[in-house]
Order: C-alpha cells, then sequence, then structure tokens
C-alpha cells in the first residue's frame, strides 16, 4: 500500500496543509504590488506554499502570471540573468512564435539565441553574452514590467532561495541594480524567500543595504498542533489504518510542528503500523527518524569546536542563562566572549535560534540526536 505521507518534495493536494491566513496574505500583497519578503528555516514548507498561493492566484485572476526562479544552483550573475529572462518569457508566452515576439520586441540589446526543443510549444532555452553594461542589465530586470504593461498583466516573480545570490562574488553589484530597476516596477511585484534567516534578515533590514524596505517581511510560522492532528489522522484512516488523536499528537509534539520532520515521523509510524498505531510503532519511528538523519548530524558536529559542541550541551540541558559562570565552567565554554561569538556562529549556521529566554535547535530530530550521543 503505498505510504500517504510525503517529505521532501512540494507539498500538493492533500499532502498540503492549512495555511489559510499565509495563502490570503501572499495573494492579497503580491496582487496589489507589495513585494514579499518570507523566512523561515528550512524545509517548513515555504515552497509548497508560495507554489499553492500562485496556483490559486492565477486561477482567480485571469491576467495574472507568476514567474518562479529557484536560485539555489545558481553560480554568477550572468548566470542569474539567463535563468531570469528564461523564467519570464515562460510564463508568459504560451507559444513559440509569442517567445519570438517578446525577444524581438524586449530585448533587442543583448539579442538573446533562442534553441526551441523538438516539441516547441512546451520547451525552450536561451543563452547571451553580457558586456559589463549598465543598460543591458536594465533591459534584463525590466523585461516583466515591459511586457506587464504591453499586455494589460500583473507579473509576479518567485525567488526561493534568494540569499544564495549573496554568496555571488559580484552579488553587491548584483543587490544595487535589482533594487535600481526593481523599485520602479507598478504591475511587476516580487516574492522573495529563502531559509537561512540571518543572511534573509541582513539583506533586508539593514538599513545600509539596498533591499532594505524593499518588501513586507513575513516571518512564516509553524502549522499548528491541531491542524496536523487532523491531518495526520485523516491520512491513516484514508489507508485503512488508524491513529488515536494523543498519538497524532505525540507525534506532532516530537517534531515540533515542524513539516518535514512531521511528515518524515509520520511516515514511519504508518510504516510500523499494522492496522492500529501503538506506542512501539511511535517508539520504532521515533528511534528510525534519529537513525537515517544520524550522518548528517555526525557531520555537522565534525565540522563545529569543543566550545561549540559544549554551548550545543548547554542548550540541550536547557541551560537559558549561558554566560552565567556556572554555566560555562559546566561546560567548558571558555569565556563571556567567546559565548557570544560561538553562539552567533552557531546562528549563522542556523543550528540554534537565539529567542528570548533561551536558544533553541532549529531542527528537532538534530536535539534528539545530540542528546542521545552528547548529553549524559
Amino acid at each position: 500500500m503505498k505510504n500517504p505521507f510525503q517529505y521532501g518534495k512540494i507539498a500538493e493536494a492533500e499532502n498540503f496543509i492549512d495555511r489559510d491566513e499565509d495563502r490570503a496574505f501572499l495573494k492579497q500583497s503580491l496582487f496589489s504590488g507589495t513585494n514579499v519578503i518570507l523566512m523561515s528555516p528550512r524545509r517548513w514548507g515555504k515552497s509548497s506554499l508560495v507554489k499553492r498561493a500562485m496556483g490559486e492566484l492565477c486561477g482567480e485572476q485571469t491576467n495574472v502570471r507568476v514567474c518562479h526562479i529557484d536560485a539555489f544552483p545558481v553560480t554568477s550573475s550572468a548566470e542569474f540573468y539567463r535563468i531570469f529572462v528564461q523564467a519570464v518569457l515562460r510564463a508568459t508566452a504560451s507559444h513559440m512564435q509569442a517567445v519570438m515576439d517578446s525577444v524581438g520586441r524586449f530585448l533587442r540589446t543583448i539579442s538573446p539565441k533562442v534553441s526551441f526543443s523538438p516539441a516547441p510549444m512546451t520547451e525552450f532555452s536561451l543563452s547571451f553574452d553580457l558586456s559589463d553594461n549598465e543598460r543591458e542589465v536594465a533591459e534584463i530586470l525590466n523585461l516583466p514590467e515591459q511586457i506587464a504593461e504591453e499586455r494589460g498583466l500583473q507579473i509576479v516573480v518567485c525567488i526561493d532561495e534568494f540569499q544564495k545570490l549573496a554568496k555571488l562574488p559580484d552579488y553587491e553589484k548584483l543587490e544595487a541594480a535589482m533594487r535600481s530597476v526593481w523599485q520602479h516596477h507598478r504591475r511587476t511585484s516580487y516574492c522573495l524567500y529563502g531559509s537561512q534567516r540571518h543572511m534573509m534578515e541582513n539583506i533586508f533590514n539593514s538599513p545600509e543595504k539596498p533591499f532594505y524596505r524593499f518588501g513586507q517581511i513575513y516571518p512564516l510560522r509553524k502549522i499548528e498542533p491541531a491542524h496536523w492532528n487532523q491531518y495526520i489522522r485523516n491520512r491513516f484512516a484514508a489507508t485503512g489504518k488508524s491513529i488515536a488523536s494523543e498519538q497524532a499528537d505525540r507525534i506532532t509534539a516530537v517534531a515540533e510542528c515542524h513539516s518535514w520532520y512531521v511528515q518524515q515521523l509520520a511516515s514511519a509510524v504508518w510504516n510500523f503500523t499494522e492496522e492500529d498505531c501503538d506506542e512501539e510503532a511511535i517508539e520504532k519511528a521515533c528511534a528510525w527518524c534519529v537513525d537515517v538523519n544520524s550522518e548528517t548530524y555526525r557531520q555537522i558536529c565534525d565540522s563545529l569546536t569543543d566550545a561549540q559542541i559544549g554551548l550545543l550541551r548547554a542548550v540541550a540541558d536547557g541551560e537559558s542563562q549561558l554566560s552565567a559562570s556556572a554555566v560555562i565552567r559546566r561546560y567548558r565554554l571558555g569565556s563571556s566572549a567567546a559565548v557570544i561569538k560561538n553562539k552567533r556562529q552557531l546562528v549563522m549556521s542556523d543550528i540554534i535560534t537565539a529567542t528570548k529566554p533561551s536558544c533553541e535547535f532549529v531542527d528537532p530530530i538534530f536535539r534528539l540526536w545530540f542528546q542521545r550521543n552528547y548529553c549524559h
């Protein structure tokens, strides 16, 4: 029987849960022309949310076109410009002639070469050479706005893992160019989202940065336990198995409402359940989730210093006053200055979050693995 829980993929159809308020906010803001900066840790469901919300928006508004861009594999600004142009043309042109018309009308300076697949209605690629010319860059970045004005459209450009662009050698120049052009757009709005929160905050919250106040910053919250409970029980029932409400709550609590891990743990519990879920199935599933992710966690810890491991031990033990003398001695943290430095580095590495009054692990299953291997 097919396992009803999915993780590691975009959540669609019955696998998409709740997010009613988030979807409504994204649709209203982006359709109204307000840029949105969406932030959350990895695997909380940002990509699924954006895809679902924009799919709904296109169904509700016939003049809306959405471009989806994944910045994760981008290695240069030239590659980003090419992917940007290609995504805009794919979203706004339904056939070969429409692509060529847009190229001829809006991309005269860069003159891209367009190659169509044997099925030209569905696939194409393009290439072009860029000189260090502001006019060429402006033409590329203005493409969605030019097409929107010409055809009476509202275009939404969604860029996933936006913070990856900040690692490009010439990012500062790219950043300045994007802001300089995009701030004048009226028929194009931008949804920029990423999973490395400290980098996203540095890009969009720093007054000295070009993207400061570029749009509405929207921190994504976790899905509420009640929604997860109903979802888990429904998915079990749909496959002829049963799970008690209290057991569904336990899955959610262990995974701390982390979308990816709720799905992974629920999937494992389902695998270990014949008909009716019991405590043994949940225990086996928890152990399996810890074990299957252990190599990743081991690599993380191998990259840390002894003082950083000590700091994680203190966090895992629930210590709230990390700079207190007794805590520093007990966990061999060095000094107050070292605590501050290591805490900052662990936050920047998205291993912990610095929340008041204490710090927390970003990854709930990593916390379980760490407690098992480093805490006594």
